[in-house]
Formats: structure tokens, C-alpha cells, sequence
């Protein structure tokens, strides 16, 4: 098969989406599309043997039954650039292949992530690597915000006195807060993209790298826009349920089915998931 061309992907290439307040994410470069997981899944078949049609049953057929190696043949190459924070939980999904910027080479920038004021909230009490959705006064917020710029700027004016007296770059980048920004080059094949995705846009992950994951998000639908249907359909926003659960679900609906074509339709549809 051909070089893949995807027109959506082409449109938004090498452009930077910006996220939080000095960074961002851009589609590098992406290998292969919806034809190519197709391609792969068919690898004893020609181009063109298929309607669209049946090429869209078969990448729903994939993901929902977890056959991931035809979905690992698509890959994205992103540039991003955040707060270390956020590239220290990000690095995590370990599948990846990673270059990031390097304090020792370079000179860090001033660049220093603050979170909005409605961002600064108190922890949550039943969650305990959460914030709360409770209302935090206002002048708690300002006074979080002001202790940030303070600490923000006399570790970069320490960083750039170190800097002046010749201290080596790796040794006076020591001091720079969590809240610095790196960027680096993060290149991944849709299945763990995917995987990547649904985790970190989950309501319980940190708010910043959600950020960085819904722009991800989409620049994945604009490479394989069908994929990623299914992908919503049978993973992004489905259910896993426990054995027992699912039992007794199985129980309700045949109870309800000759009274519920409804109850009848969703029961056949399990059941044929088995």
C-alpha cells in the first residue's frame, strides 16, 4: 500500500495548538490512517476488495473485541511543550518514544505555569490526588496565585545568578520548580494513543494534562476519523462491569424482554458481545 494521505490530518499538520498559558501540542508527522488498520487486518487481501462500509464493520469489529495490532500500525508524532509536572505524569505511558528538551545543554526559558484563579481549589476529601469542586474564596485563590509568582521568580532569578557565575547548566537548573515548562517529541501508535487518551481525559485525571490529552484527542480523529468513532463507541465511553454485575443485568433484562422490545434489543446485544 501507498504513502497515506489523510486530508484532515494534512490540514492541521505542524500547526501548534495552544494549551494552558505557554504551552502547546503539534502534529509533527503521522504514518498511515483507517486504511492502513484495515490494510493490516487484511493482510491476504488487495486494496479495493471492500465497500467503506465493511471497512468501518471491521475496524468496530477490531476494537470491540481488542485486536490491537492492526491499530499499532498507525502512528502520530506529536511536539508538545508543558509544565514538568505534567510531562512527569505524561511519561508514565511508558510505550512511547520520547526526546525532550534538555536543562543541561540548554538555558531553561522563564516560563512558569499559573493556573487560572476557578482552577485553585482545596483538596478534595474523599479523593486524595484531587482537587474539590467546592468553591475556594477568592482570596485564597489570589493569595495561592501570588505565593506561585513569588516562588516562581526568585528561583529563576537564583537560576540566572548561578547561570552569570559559570555554574554548570546542570547544576544550576537544580532549584527550577515543577512548575517550569519542558517540551520534547513523543511519537506513539494509535493503540497506546488510544490508551493514553482514555485515561487522561478521564474526570479523575489532573485538569492540565486533560488539556493535553482532549487537543490529542482530536488531532487523532482528523488521522482516523473511524477509528476513533469506535474507539468512543467501545472504549472512551463504555462500561467494564464485574461478572456479578453483569449477571444480574442479564437476569433484569430477560425478565423485562417479552413486556420490552427495548429491554429485548439491549439483551440480544450483550449477549452477542459474549
Amino acid at each position: 500500500m501507498a504513502h497515506i494521505i489523510v486530508p484532515e490530518a494534512e490540514a492541521i499538520l505542524d500547526r501548534e495548538f495552544p494549551v494552558l498559558d505557554h504551552g502547546f501540542v503539534r502534529l509533527v508527522d503521522y504514518l498511515g490512517g483507517d486504511s492502513r488498520i484495515v490494510a493490516a487486518a487484511r493482510v491476504s487481501y488487495g486494496t479495493g476488495t471492500k465497500s467503506p462500509k465493511e471497512d468501518s464493520a471491521l475496524i468496530r469489529y477490531l476494537m470491540r473485541n481488542m485486536h490491537t495490532s492492526p491499530f499499532e500500525q498507525v502512528i502520530l508524532t506529536f511536539h508538545a511543550k508543558m509544565p514538568i509536572f505534567v510531562a512527569r505524569q505524561w511519561i508514565r505511558h511508558r510505550t512511547a518514544r520520547v526526546n525532550e528538551f534538555s536543562g543541561r545543554y540548554s538555558v531553561m526559558p522563564d516560563e512558569f505555569y499559573l493556573p487560572k484563579l476557578e482552577d485553585i481549589l482545596k483538596q478534595n476529601r474523599k479523593n486524595k490526588q484531587g482537587r474539590s469542586g467546592e468553591e475556594t474564596p477568592p482570596e485564597l485563590q489570589n493569595k495561592v496565585l501570588d505565593i506561585l509568582k513569588r516562588s516562581q521568580a526568585d528561583a529563576y532569578s537564583g537560576y540566572q545568578e548561578m547561570l552569570h557565575d559559570d555554574i554548570a547548566r546542570e547544576l544550576a537548573r537544580i532549584n527550577l520548580p515543577l512548575s517550569a515548562y519542558t517540551q520534547w517529541y513523543w511519537q506513539v501508535d494509535l493503540h497506546n494513543l488510544f490508551h493514553f487518551i482514555k485515561l487522561r481525559m478521564d474526570k479523575h485525571a489532573q485538569y492540565e494534562i486533560r488539556q493535553y490529552a482532549e487537543v490529542m484527542a482530536q488531532m487523532a480523529k482528523a488521522v482516523v476519523p473511524v477509528a476513533y468513532e469506535a474507539f468512543e463507541e467501545y472504549l472512551l465511553h463504555a462500561t467494564s462491569l464485574p461478572r456479578s454485575v453483569r449477571g444480574r443485568l442479564l437476569n433484569l433484562l430477560r425478565s423485562l424482554a417479552p413486556g420490552s422490545p427495548e429491554a429485548a434489543e439491549i439483551l440480544k446485544s450483550i449477549e452477542d458481545d459474549r
